[in-house]
């Protein structure tokens, strides 16, 4: 009996199905990688990049021929430019079913209050006494 073997490489990296949402005030993305694990992913928040990575490793199937060959193994990489800046400190990220799902909060607005000086110097004319238009009560 002879066995006849076929070696497949993948010259680069593989790209995983990759969705990207707005859930309210949350960027959400699912990436598609079934058979990982936790510890298997590199979740990288770069600027407004996000980039995930990892290598999925294929099961030993023992002595076999394969006939077919569709599911990608290997080193893959997924890369999302966010349309907003995210609260870097609240972002999680979640693998369950197969799916590795990112959650990414918008970052909140920040509430600076501006004061118009003219308004107010316009509003207290004749009531304060160091308006330099108002003489000085002696």
């Amino acid at each position: 009996m002879v066995q006849r073997w076929v070696i497949v490489r993948h010259a680069s990296s593989w790209y995983p199905p990759t969705d990207v949402y707005e859930q309210g005030d949350h960027l959400v993305v699912v990436v598609e990688v079934a058979g990982m694990r936790d510890s298997d992913f590199s979740v990288v928040l770069h600027g407004d990049q996000l980039v995930i990575s990892g290598a999925r490793q294929r099961t030993n199937t023992g002595d076999c021929a394969f006939h077919q060959l569709e599911i990608p193994f290997g080193e893959f990489r997924t890369e999302v430019t966010l349309p907003w800046t995210v609260e870097r400190n609240e972002v999680t990220a979640t693998y369950r079913d197969g799916f590795l799902r990112i959650e990414m909060p918008r970052i909140r607005a920040q509430h600076i209050q501006i004061v118009n000086t003219e308004l107010e110097e316009v509003e207290s004319a004749g009531s304060s006494p160091t308006d330099p238009e108002q003489p000085l009560e002696q």
